[in-house]
């Protein structure tokens, strides 16, 4: 054996010529591998960490299923923002108008309407595009921003009319035009009552939350 020779190696490498055998180690490439996984698992903790951070500052990002939010169910509740409250009878004008061929029903109604707190404006016959040509219990006419206020109210108190709107009539006051069907007003007390259901609308029901 050769004085060159690394002592252990015996005869397998043994120094012939220019050939030395190589004496350095082999990197570890397990372990580099090993954390370079580890690194890139590091690194996506830290991403879906803050991703979750923005969800929550951000109220998920404005993306819902409809099972809720985060697992959260949706119920829905009374909105208490409701439609505005309709006008009270004192404050709508009402002309009754006899479209019939019986005579006196225009001012019995008006002094029926007025007992029950609304005010009269005219009283009297229909005009010729609707005398006698209102089949019906009655028509209640009024111009287009009635449609929600006082037609409503004044529904109330003759619930089988037919209620119609004009938009070019201008004012506030609306019409009651008695039909061919008439025979009397609504009974006081289930006009009270459906007045009262006018007067205190259902809420609008609203989306919320529950159950996070």
């Amino acid at each position: 054996m050769s004085m060159l020779t690394p002592p252990g190696m015996g005869g397998q490498y043994r120094i012939k010529g220019g050939k030395y055998p190589r004496m350095r180690r082999r990197r570890a490439r397990g372990r580099l591998v090993l954390l370079g996984v580890a690194s890139l698992a590091g690194l996506g903790l830290v991403g879906w960490g803050t991703l979750q951070l923005v969800d929550v500052f951000t109220g998920g990002g404005g993306k819902a299923s409809a099972a809720g939010v985060n697992g959260c169910a949706t119920k829905a509740t009374a909105s208490p923002s409701a439609a505005p409250k309709p006008p009270k009878p004192g404050t709508i004008t009402v002309n009754v108008l006899n479209a019939t061929t019986r005579s006196g029903l225009a001012k019995k109604t008006a002094d029926e309407l007025k007992k029950r707190g609304f005010k009269i404006g005219d009283v009297g016959n229909a005009s010729k595009e609707y005398d006698k040509k209102v089949k019906g219990i009655g028509l209640l006419l009024g111009p287009a921003s009635s449609l929600n206020t006082s037609l409503p109210v004044l529904a109330s108190q003759l619930t089988a009319a037919e209620r119609r709107t004009d938009a070019a009539r201008k004012g506030t006051a609306v019409d009651l035009i008695i039909g061919d069907k008439f025979k009397e007003l609504t009974k006081r007390a289930d006009a009270d009552k459906a007045l009262a259901a006018v007067a205190e609308p259902e809420p609008t029901p609203a989306s919320s939350r529950k159950g996070c």
